[in-house]
């Protein structure tokens, strides 16, 4: 059955005791799950690369303090060759200062030694206000999805 945050859609392994670290808001049970030569690969950003383990702390670190009650959500996951694990996931809370936030996407991690060794990450803010798909259309082709030209 599955459970409200999905973290049993999780294949046994450093990806699920990471996640299931993550709800306990368990940090050093999280850390223990990366590789001290982990890299995080951020393809839609790319000066948000890095790579070792102690700025993924620092990152959780100020996720934990900065949105208390911040909950993380596995929607699917699959396995694939070479260690790899893909997960659609999100997360949601409450900033401090009162900011809801909110964010989705995927994340595709590398396993080594039973170590989370890498992430492609594909994380985003959910914009509940974003325009509609003509003008995200637009915003790339310079032109209505009929062909017609702003």
């Amino acid at each position: 059955m599955d459970t409200p945050d999905g973290v049993d859609r999780l294949p046994d392994g450093p990806v699920r005791r990471m996640f299931s670290a993550t709800q306990r808001r368990d940090l050093d049970a999280m850390m223990a799950e990366f590789a001290d030569d982990y890299v995080n690969i951020t393809p839609n950003h790319p000066g948000r690369r890095f790579t070792g383990s102690m700025q993924v702390r620092k990152n959780w670190s100020a996720l934990f303090a900065g949105v208390p009650d911040m909950t993380v959500t596995v929607l699917d996951s699959a396995t694939g060759t070479g260690g790899k694990v893909w997960i659609e996931w999100g997360s949601h809370g409450t900033r401090l200062d009162g900011s809801a936030v909110e964010q989705a996407g995927v994340a595709i991690f590398s396993i080594r030694a039973d170590r989370i060794s890498a992430v492609r990450f594909y994380l985003e803010p959910v914009e509940r206000d974003s325009a509609d798909v003509n003008a995200a259309v637009r915003a790339v082709a310079g032109a209505d999805p009929d062909g017609a030209r702003p």
